[in-house]
């Protein structure tokens, strides 16, 4: 008897490709620009969203959090006065296009307006789910070390812009700046690779001017941010 082999990862990745096109589609007509956030956990992605959001001020924004378990970070942004939204996957490493979908049907979206949706904290899993975004942000911390670019390249090579956090301790651990650089553009020679600390408020502010101007490539007069 033939044996028929089924690849179901092409399978669910084909899925989710068609439901993350609806998505795109739905947050166009909404004038909805959304940024997938994608980082390991404690690389401070919550914190960077926070400072970004400050530096940024778009007119109206909306988080969705992803976590295997517990909505910490969703009451964080929300005794912030965030509008935020908790998934919790209960084991999945990754979004996808389903799940974020099914959170929207609990949210009030209206546009013009920022989503920014925090992922899974792994630089693995979350790489082949596109979730209706329009840009990638990769973040990556000092104390993870240099050679994140060399180990996890999949993730690099599809991020819009690279942002290196907690600069501030680059004095005290072993963490080589070049060669971070040197790695990332090996793989992705378009991408801007910025460097923040909550230390300085200040250095946020690149990163929400280069995002601003790629709301304003999409949304030109629509005001977003």
């Amino acid at each position: 008897m033939a044996t028929t082999v089924v690849d179901m990862k092409d399978s669910f990745a084909s899925e989710n490709d068609l439901l993350a096109a609806k998505l795109k589609e739905q947050f166009r007509e909404q004038d909805v620009f959304v940024v997938n956030i994608l980082g390991t956990a404690g690389a401070g992605k919550t914190t960077f969203l926070i400072e970004l959001l400050e530096a940024l001020r778009p007119r109206r924004s909306y988080v969705i959090e992803g976590d295997i378990a517990s909505n910490i970070d969703t009451d964080t942004l929300r005794r912030l006065g965030i509008d935020a939204y908790q998934i919790n996957t209960g084991g999945t490493c990754h979004l996808n296009a389903a799940m974020v979908g099914g959170i929207l049907e609990r949210m009030r979206i209206e546009g013009p307006a920022l989503l920014a949706i925090e992922n899974i904290g792994n630089l693995i899993c979350p790489v082949e789910y596109d979730i209706g975004e329009n840009v990638r942000l990769v973040v990556s911390s000092v104390p993870e070390g240099s050679d994140k670019p060399y180990k996890y390249p999949a993730v690099f090579q599809t991020a819009g812009a690279v942002v290196i956090t907690k600069t501030d301790l680059i004095p005290y651990v072993d963490f080589d700046v070049d060669n971070f650089t040197k790695g990332v553009r090996s793989l992705n020679p378009a991408a801007p690779i910025f460097q923040v600390t909550r230390k300085e408020e200040a250095g946020f502010a690149p990163v929400a001017d280069w995002l601003r101007a790629r709301v304003r490539e999409i949304y030109p007069t629509k005001g977003i941010a």
